[in-house]
């Protein structure tokens, strides 16, 4: 087990401590010193996951109780509406997130806010957090939302525009806290319900068209590849192009479906 980096300026001074206390003669001090350290230090672990399924599986960001399955507007991702699955983090969860699906990170944005309580519907909106945008091969876009709560003092993003990532590697942290939610296209098929406890990295949380329409092609001895083709042909859709207009937009700083040059 690994732990995040940012959890030495924190562990550090209980280590200090620890060591003065037993320098001056005073064991019980510095035994409590040590076990606060050992306390903080856990909030950063970073258990090593892996997640051999399918690629079209997106994986769960965060660790933790999924309080909420619902479908919203989000403007700030693209036009249309997307499946959002709400993970609240307990002081006793993994903090660390990990990147729920492979591809290209197409915005990566800090928001200040408030710091009300996780729990609380309107956090959402007013607490402080980060959204990263990544956008998958096939064009689909897939967001993860950091959001601070009452106890959770900062969110901390690693990666970047431009970035490439790979499914489950390190994403970021939020400090002590709080809510992570992820947003996946609205044709996704999803595999958790409220209530159910997540695995950041290992626990499959929605699978992409193309990922049930293999697995049936599969069992029906049909190529994925042509029985998804033969689906979009079928019905006249070019595959993720929805993706690929709203990750256009979001790279070119615009509103997402507004028309370049238009009128605001």
């Amino acid at each position: 087990m690994s732990f995040a980096r940012e959890s030495w300026p924190f562990v550090a001074p209980f280590a200090l401590l620890a060591a003065l206390a037993a320098a001056s003669g005073r064991p019980g001090w510095a035994a409590a010193a040590a076990l606060a350290g050992l306390g903080v230090l856990a909030f950063f672990r970073d258990p090593a996951r892996r997640f051999d399924g399918e690629p079209g599986i997106v994986l769960a960001p965060a660790a933790g109780r999924v309080t909420r399955v619902d479908a919203i507007e989000d403007p700030e991702l693209g036009p249309g509406r997307w499946q959002r699955v709400v993970t609240f983090l307990s002081v006793f969860d993994v903090h660390v997130q990990k990147a729920p699906a492979g591809g290209e990170v197409i915005a990566s944005r800090h928001a200040a806010g408030r710091k009300v309580a996780a729990f609380r519907a309107e956090a959402g909106e007013v607490n402080e957090q980060h959204l990263t945008v990544i956008r998958r091969p096939c064009g689909d876009l897939v967001g993860v939302r950091q959001i601070a709560g009452l106890l959770a003092r900062r969110v901390v993003c690693y990666l970047q525009a431009g970035d490439r990532v790979e499914r489950g590697a390190p994403l970021g942290l939020i400090k002590f806290g709080s809510r992570v939610d992820l947003l996946v296209p609205a044709g996704y098929r999803l595999l958790v319900k409220q209530g159910d406890r997540l695995r950041n990295g290992a626990t499959p949380v929605a699978a992409a068209p193309a990922a049930a329409a293999g697995g049936a092609a599969a069992s029906a001895g049909v190529a994925p590849a042509a029985a998804a083709g033969g689906a979009a042909a079928s019905a006249g859709v070019a595959p993720a192009a929805g993706g690929e207009r709203a990750g256009a937009a979001l790279a070119a700083g615009t509103e997402p479906g507004a028309t370049p040059g238009g009128p605001p």
